[in-house]
């Protein structure tokens, strides 16, 4: 297995508050542990949720014991839901704090994943796909057929959100499952990615990459290229990349 991680402050903003992390080290029962989070709230407060929401979700992970994948992994987003919770109500400067997140482990051949919020994790092979869903109000329109996909990109609301972790006592958590194949590809990535770059140019960028160190940069700089309004974060994947 290969991966790589990045994070960069983008363009516009003084703070970032994208937190990206990646070990190939087990973590209580997994073998491996690959998370994003795009942090929100006022000075300082969404770069420290985002970090502070994983540092409890690997706090947690090595806490427990056990087989159940997804049991291991949701409990573990809840109890940092919960603390951000509690964090916010006790320091002024945090109120109001919380954070998306995107972590995945890869078992053999499955990927294991959890999303809340609208950072996104793509499968790439052939073509590109997403294979989480979005918790954004557009996302719920363009599913209600309010508006159409690509209304959804440069809607005035795109950056609102029907999910956080922080936003509530009771965080709902999307879990998937995927089987992966030989060359697949994975690209978890915050909204100031895929927000900047058309999902077809991602797969180009990626594909176009020697490896996914200059895939992972190509990336950066064309989302800073197109603006860069938001932080950038980006966690690259080869899940077979040692093996034949």
């Amino acid at each position: 297995m290969k991966t790589f991680s990045i994070t960069d402050v983008g363009v516009v903003r003084d703070v970032n508050q994208d937190y990206v992390f990646v070990t190939d080290s087990p973590l209580g029962p997994l073998p491996n542990l690959f998370v994003v989070a795009d942090g929100m709230g006022g000075h300082r407060a969404g770069d420290f949720a985002s970090k502070y929401t994983v540092e409890i979700v690997k706090r947690e992970l090595n806490k427990r014991g056990g087989q159940d994948i997804e049991k291991v992994l949701l409990s573990a987003i809840k109890e940092a839901n919960k603390e951000i919770m509690k964090k916010a109500d006790s320091d002024a400067h945090l109120k109001g704090m919380g954070t998306t997140i995107v972590a995945a482990t890869i078992v053999n051949q499955m990927m294991y994943f959890a999303n809340v919020g609208d950072s996104r994790l793509y499968l790439i092979n052939q073509g590109i796909t997403q294979l989480t869903k979005d918790h954004s109000l557009v996302e719920e329109m363009v599913r209600l057929g309010g508006i159409k996909p690509e209304e959804a990109k440069h809607h005035p609301d795109k950056n609102i959100i029907t999910r956080a972790i922080g936003a509530k006592e009771d965080v709902e958590i999307d879990f998937y499952e995927h089987r992966l194949k030989e060359k697949d590809i994975i690209l978890m990535c915050t909204d100031g990615l895929n927000n900047m770059i058309e999902d077809e140019e991602i797969f180009h960028l990626v594909q176009g990459g020697r490896d996914i160190v200059e895939a992972a940069q190509l990336l950066l700089d064309a989302a800073k290229a197109n603006g860069g309004t938001d932080n950038i974060g980006i966690v690259l994947i080869e899940p077979f990349a040692d093996e034949g």
